[in-house]
């Protein structure tokens, strides 16, 4: 199916409807967003004369909920000037404008009664061929558009999005029964290529997969605490990071999420899943009713599993709630000999095989869950998916798993996940056995470079469809690296094109990640052709090994630690100035040296939920890989009079002065951190290398040159005196600290280039000499130490 979709209509404005409204946005599609129009008048609505036929009233819930959403954080648009390509109106007047978009999504109050009426309305402005689509994470889809024309039911499905739309993957596309499959097709491609979302493909069945087998989880959970009489602490310590979960783990996000949800959910479930083997699970607990009677819902009403306690000296601490008691207590920090035994394992697959053996209340936790997992999980297919990988997608993009039941079952080994199942009482679907006749010792496996998973139709493994367009680095890794040291890789990707992936711990940049964008560099300039600067971790670099560069600076080991600094600056230019292209991949958190390499490669792939900065400053330091340097170059490169020039350059030291991230891609072209035109963001992560890829084959097929090397006109005293007023003013206002006055200076007379009486032009080389002395002089500050060693400790910065 051919279309193409430049306008949206969004039903309903609440949190999730503004939500998926800013997301289309967001990727530049034009967006109508309706809601109901007022049924009385507010106190102000009065004072002001208005009725109830005034534009102001009638679209007032409307652009309350928009505004709202747009102020919310964590923010629904990757830049708020997107908010533009959304117009707003309401549904008694501005219906029938609906005749002029290409897709319809629903997302009104999950009342059968409510949404049949929606489309009934619908119906009679919706113009052939439209899309209709509804948010529901439950409600039949033969209920809800029964008594529909045959065109609508033909173009119509549910597209379940999670909740923040921008950030949570899981796409989930349930066709209703009449829907074409060139509409299905469609949805599905357009979830993945154009929202950058995880599409799954669902069966019309009570909360679909995610919700099903997630809500399942937290259920079962709840009962084996009980039983184990595991505090709140402790479940959290055991269900998040250690296993591969948010920090959240499962109570603090139920807390997020809102009790009141979960049990509306749950109970959904027990209603409407009477043929589950596991129903029993989802009836409430009695602690769960007492809290849900108090109002204890979680942050909405600020008490839930935890509760923010204010001391009589004004001094706040979150307390945990007693699941025996309930009454609330101090948190108390958890601690397992299980989760001990993990500490120097890094890859969290690796941990599951040890965490399962544990002699602790934690291994028989463990225990307990993951049997009730993989049985659960086993049983579900086919009813709610005829395939394995796609409940493992949706675990991963809904819920935030690092891994999926599937995947954490195979980490552990299939036979010992039967064993497990067995041992803890429960029984595994019968196609399980189907598996072990045919000596499979896996539910997935890797063939050159594809991912293949076991199909319980055909009794054999098969290629997991949609990866032609990704190069996904775990299945390519092991046959395709040339080169690796202890901190990174480089593999050939075909065509003459390399990556170097980062392998540190947290990928920072320390000199084994250097050495490799080197040797990658030298390669590409004798036997091969580009080099990408390519992982696919949550997060691309944190930047420096601080820990390295603490250590040093105590021991005051200036000349290893002025060559450290200097290989990091030559390497950035090599990068800029190499004879074969070099790109980048930035993902999630991408700040420091990681911003710094950025700046400094022929193009940028980033990702959308990029989070990029110089954040040195935080440390006590001015960036020193070549980021102060270039950020200066950046702002001489443009054509402006000087009086611009100068604000162009104010802001750039602000930028740099107050350690700002770009809380998207899109918004570090504004920060002047991307530069339109040459870098690009996609919103599909997965599809950054296959892109970054292409670009580099356009640019050698374009005839690539080293880039010349340019001088750069650097202002002075002009602009020096313009730094050092606004250091002094901002620690006059007390907004600023001594310290935070004296890195400002350093700053400033950096990018001012030096104290020079006139505007000059110097070299990139003045510059990084400049930059390079400034960021030593201040790691022989004490004030400096202090701040690396509170980051060390707390991942937070101090201000002293």
């Amino acid at each position: 199916m051919k279309k193409h979709i430049k306008k949206i209509a969004v039903i309903g404005s609440g949190i999730m409807g503004s939500g998926i409204a800013c997301h289309f946005a967001n990727i530049g599609v034009q967006v109508l967003l309706l809601d109901i129009a007022p049924k009385e008048l507010t106190d102000s609505e009065k004072s002001k004369g208005l009725s109830l036929d005034h534009p102001l009233v009638k679209d007032r819930i409307v652009n309350t909920n928009l505004q709202s959403a747009i102020k919310s954080n964590p923010a629904p648009l990757y830049n708020k000037k997107f908010a533009d390509r959304i117009e707003t109106g309401n549904l008694d007047t501005d219906l029938q404008k609906i005749s002029e978009v290409d897709w319809i999504i629903e997302v009104v109050v999950e009342r059968l009664d409510i949404k049949q009426k929606v489309f009934e309305q619908i119906e009679k402005h919706r113009k052939l061929g439209t899309f209709v689509t509804s948010n529901t994470s439950g409600i039949p889809i033969q209920f809800m558009n029964k008594g529909r024309s045959q065109d609508f039911r033909e173009h119509f499905a549910v597209t379940h999005f999670f909740n923040p739309a921008r950030y949570l993957k899981l796409f989930e596309v349930v066709p209703g029964p009449d829907c074409k499959k060139e509409v299905v097709d469609f949805l599905m491609s357009f979830g993945a290529k154009y929202l950058g979302k995880t599409t799954v493909l669902a069966k019309d069945t009570p909360a679909f997969i995610g919700n099903r087998i997630g809500i399942f989880g937290i259920m079962s959970m709840l009962h084996i605490v009980k039983e184990l009489g595991l505090t709140v602490e402790e479940v959290d310590k055991l269900t998040g990071p250690i296993i591969g979960r948010p920090k959240s783990a499962t109570f603090r996000t139920v807390d997020v999420v809102g009790l009141d949800t979960l049990i509306h959910v749950a109970n959904g479930l027990y209603e409407n899943c009477k043929i589950d083997e596991s129903v029993e699970l989802f009836k409430i607990p009695d602690f769960i009713q007492t809290m849900l009677d108090n109002k204890w819902l979680g942050s909405k009403t600020k008490q839930g599993f935890y509760k923010k306690v204010v001391d009589e000296n004004g001094k706040s601490a979150i307390h945990a709630l007693d699941l025996n008691t309930l009454e609330y207590h101090p948190v108390k920090k958890a601690n397992f000999n299980s989760l001990s035994a993990t500490k120097t394992i890094d890859h969290v697959k690796y941990r599951f095989k040890v965490l399962i053996k544990g002699k602790d209340q934690a291994g028989a936790f463990y225990r307990k869950t993951f049997a009730a997992l993989f049985a659960y999980v086993s049983n579900r297919i086919p009813e709610i998916s005829d395939e394995i990988y796609r409940i493992d997608d949706a675990m991963k993009a809904g819920f935030g798993w690092q891994h999926g039941p599937f995947e954490i079952w195979d980490a552990i080994g299939f036979e010992n996940g039967l064993n497990l199942i067995e041992a803890e009482g429960y029984k595994a679907a019968d196609w399980t056995q189907n598996l072990k006749d045919v000596q499979s010792t896996s539910f997935y496996t890797v063939k050159e470079g594809k991912k293949y998973v076991y199909d319980i139709t055909s009794k054999e493994q098969v290629k997991i469809p949609g990866q032609d367009s990704f190069i996904i680095l775990d299945n390519i890794r092991e046959a395709q690296t040339i080169w690796s040291n202890s901190e990174a890789s480089i593999q050939h990707l075909g065509d003459g094109v390399l990556n170097v992936e980062f392998q540190s711990k947290m990928n920072t940049l320390g000199s084994g990640v250097l050495q490799a964008i080197n040797k990658g560099i030298d390669l590409a300039e004798t036997e091969y052709d580009a080099v990408i600067l390519g992982n696919q971790a949550t997060n691309f670099s944190v930047g420096a090994n601080l820990a390295m560069v603490f250590l040093l600076a105590i021991e005051q080991e200036y000349d290893e630690l002025n060559f450290a600094v200097q290989y990091f600056q030559n390497t950035v230019m090599r990068m800029r100035y190499s004879s074969c292209p070099t790109l980048i991949t930035p993902r999630g958190l991408t700040l420091g040296g990681g911003c710094e390499l950025s700046l400094h490669a022929d193009k940028v792939i980033a990702a959308a939920e990029t989070y990029t900065g110089l954040v040195e400053f935080g440390v006590g330091v001015i960036p020193g890989g070549g980021g102060t340097k270039e950020m200066t170059k950046r702002v001489s490169d443009m054509v402006l009079k000087d009086d611009v020039k100068l604000n162009r350059m104010r802001d750039a030291f602000i930028n740099i002065a107050m350690a700002k991230v770009a809380t998207s891609a899109h918004e570090a072209y504004d920060l002047g951190y991307y530069v339109q035109h040459k870098d690009l963001v996609v919103v599909n992560e997965h599809q950054q290398i296959a892109t970054a890829k292409k670009h580099a084959l356009q640019m050698l097929d374009d005839g690539y040159l080293t880039p010349t090397p340019q001088k750069v006109k650097v202002l002075g005293q002009q602009v020096l005196g313009m730094f050092q007023v606004g250091a002094d003013s901002l620690v006059a206002g007390k907004y600023a600290s001594e310290h935070d006055r004296l890195i400002a200076n350093k700053l400033g007379y950096v990018m001012a280039g030096g104290d020079l009486s006139e505007p000059t032009f110097v070299s990139e080389q003045y510059l990084l000499n400049l930059e390079r002395e400034a960021f030593l002089s201040l790691l022989g500050e004490r004030k400096t130490l202090e701040r690396i060693q509170h980051m060390l400790k707390t991942g937070k910065p101090l201000r002293n």
